[in-house]
């Protein structure tokens, strides 16, 4: 069964490049363009990752992640995060990771199989 991947980022051109390379390696993309968009996307569409950018516009993240319980969230970030932010962040058990912009398209893929699989 195909896994369905929501991609979150207020960067067009990173939100087209990670759904392009994710939909080469067999999943289902879906996009928004921030976190309020996010949440409405979920209520039509279970998705069994989020790739969520940690700094948008509109709704601050942590409020954003807040209204999503059930399915799993891996943070994408330009900034790099102290050990001591991503325990903060990562109140939640449906955290799962953090990638690192701009990030190796084959870890990319492999760090996302490995999320979908555990």
């Amino acid at each position: 069964m195909t896994k369905t991947i929501l991609v979150v980022d207020d960067e067009p051109d990173v939100r087209q490049s990670v759904k392009m390379i994710l939909e080469v390696n067999g999943y289902k993309v879906i996009t928004a363009v921030d976190g309020d968009d996010c949440l409405k996307k979920i209520i039509g569409e279970k998705p069994d990752l989020i790739l969520l950018d940690i700094m948008m516009p509109g709704t601050p993240v942590g409020e954003v992640v807040k209204q999503i319980k059930e399915t799993k969230i891996a943070f994408m970030s330009v900034v790099r995060i102290s050990d001591a932010r991503k325990r903060g962040l990562c109140t939640q058990d449906n955290i799962v990771d953090f990638f690192q912009k701009p990030f190796n398209v084959s870890d990319l893929i492999d760090r996302v199989e490995m999320i979908l699989n555990e």
